[in-house]
């Protein structure tokens, strides 16, 4: 196979060096100002096209004993592993030692994770040579799994949400691991990233403009993403719908800061399936003393062709006991409150402008259906400031 081998200590050493040479380089010229704020250590890592390298040294180690580190992680995190490979573990009786086929049993998911083992320690020695030179934040990203792929089929062994535990029993040098969501399926992935200890930052994203941005609305709104970075941003024009949607999110940053974290903030987006098939059925969220029904402008009364449901989306934010903030693009958004009808008040479309909330119109008549119901049209990105009122 042309790929480099983990088992290979001249270039696990190699690469070490290097990397360090570069966070040197990093530290004399950037410290100051800090323009890189984080490292991507290696590139979407993992075996292809087989499950696992047949080096003799990997032949030997593959044979032998499972690292103590990692089983001592399994005893310590039970009940807290990815589900795949607690299953895996526990169906051949949760050893507490053993060898790879003993702990885990024979087969491809097995080599895999033996792969992973050695892939994340390859890139724990790559990752803590650099930091020793500048500590910035670290990550590794990970090529993600068509459904019904086996080990080898894909990048295998990378970070990929069922090896997490793999990872962090192997590399603690490594910040968080990140995916590459080039898939239809952006929610399901997301939130496989977005699990305690691991915090969700996509990478690379894209290869769908126009469920592109209503994605990033939902990563940093429902999951509370630190970054969003479709591929190829050059290839996007700052008037189309990526640059409206970052206009906003631009707009929101102090607001999406300060609610980050505290339950006050949600992302709503109708989920595709990896077939590209959209779930447009409305949505229900309790948020405050209120529920919030979103249903998706265009679900009904269009025809087919001129659908794009999968380009809806936004965020919203309470603002306070009454006051709610929604921003996105086609939403239609009612509320209802236990034990009591709940009314709207007022809703003002707006901007911020340095971090202060300018109002433009406030909507009425058939802008609000006639009191009923908070709309963001579709085409553009939107901001609009809800305020309610409850009765018996």
């Amino acid at each position: 196979m042309e790929i480099l081998s983990p088992f290979a200590s001249a270039n696990r050493d190699a690469d070490a060096r290097a990397f360090a040479a570069l966070m040197a380089h990093l530290l004399a010229v950037d410290a100051r100002h800090r323009t890189v704020i984080m490292v991507q250590v290696e590139n979407e890592i993992g075996m292809i096209p087989h499950a696992r390298d047949y080096s003799t040294v990997a032949n030997e180690l593959i044979a032998g004993e499972v690292p103590a580190a990692l089983l001592r992680y399994l005893g310590d995190h039970r009940g807290e592993l990815a589900s795949r490979l607690d299953e895996q573990w526990r169906a051949n009786g949760a050893r507490g030692s053993g060898t790879w086929e003993q702990v885990f049993g024979r087969g491809p998911a097995t080599e895999e994770m033996f792969m992973s083992w050695h892939f994340a320690t390859y890139v724990e020695t790559v990752a803590k040579a650099g930091k020793r030179v500048y500590p910035l934040p670290m990550y590794v990203n990970a090529a993600l799994v068509r459904p019904g792929r086996q080990p080898g089929e894909y990048p295998s062994a990378g970070p990929l949400p069922h090896l997490i535990d793999v990872w962090r029993a192997a590399a603690p040098s490594i910040d968080f691991l990140a995916p590459d969501i080039y898939f239809p399926n952006f929610v399901e992935w997301a939130r496989a990233y977005a699990v305690p200890g691991n915090p969700l930052f996509v990478p690379e994203t894209g290869r769908a403009p126009d469920a592109t941005p209503a994605n990033g609305f939902y990563a940093i709104g429902e999951l509370d993403a630190i970054g969003f970075s479709p591929f190829a941003i050059e290839s996007y024009k700052a008037d189309d719908a990526l640059g409206n949607a970052y206009d906003v999110l631009r707009q929101l940053t102090p607001l999406v800061l300060e609610h980050q974290g505290d339950d006050s903030m949600i992302g709503v987006r109708p989920p595709v399936s990896f077939d590209g098939s959209v779930d447009d059925t409305p949505q229900s969220f309790r948020l405050g003393d209120y529920t919030l029904h979103v249903a998706f402008k265009g679900t009904a009364a269009e025809p087919a062709p001129q659908r794009k449901v999968e380009a809806n989306g936004g965020l919203i934010i309470r603002l306070g006991a009454d006051e709610y903030l929604v921003a996105g693009q086609g939403l239609i958004v009612t509320f209802s409150a236990e034990g009591a009808t709940a009314g709207i008040e007022s809703i003002w479309e707006g901007t911020f402008v340095d971090g202060r909330w300018v109002p433009g119109r406030l909507l009425n008549g058939d802008e609000s259906h006639q009191g009923r119901h908070l709309r963001i049209p579709e085409g553009k990105f939107g901001i609009q400031r809800v305020r309610l009122y409850r009765y018996q």
